[in-house]
């Protein structure tokens, strides 16, 4: 009777810890995100360069490079390697409507970052926005419970 009882109780509890771990993947990723740009940013400055924070839309990857010798390369730091967002996770980059819409966001120099959403939808159609409203803010995550603009 124990053992059936305990059963049914794992039978109900599973389901739902899948659901957390799906959800936490998600969060995570959003995390993961907001450390790149806080990466780019910082090896534009301590650099003395530009620095990108690309997307590769279609395989749901992102990654940083630096400006060297007129190139973009990859800056080769193991926290630079490209990154994969969790399976059926999309992203959307929006820039400004008069900057040209392009896979990536560039971060000066002098600290500045160029104003951008990157939104990522979430499987179940929540979605968390890594944004940056000014070219002198920093990014942050909007979680799907918070206000949206």
């Amino acid at each position: 009777m124990v053992l059936m009882l305990l059963a049914v109780l794992l039978g109900a509890a599973v389901p739902r810890m899948r659901g957390f771990a799906v959800g936490r993947a998600d969060a995570d990723a959003a995390d993961s995100v907001l450390a790149m740009t806080r990466m780019a940013r910082g090896l534009a400055a301590t650099g003395g360069t530009v620095s990108r924070l690309n997307f590769d839309f279609q395989a749901g990857a992102y990654w940083v490079t630096i400006q060297q010798g007129g190139k973009f390369v990859e800056p080769g730091t193991s926290d630079s390697r490209p990154q994969v967002l969790p399976s059926g996770m999309g992203v959307k980059l929006d820039l400004p409507p008069e900057v040209e819409q392009r896979p990536y966001v560039q971060f000066m120099p002098d600290g500045r970052a160029e104003e951008a959403m990157i939104s990522l939808i979430c499987r179940d159609g929540d979605v968390y926005r890594v944004c940056c409203p000014s070219a002198t803010d920093t990014f942050r995550v909007i979680k799907p419970t918070e206000y949206q603009p």
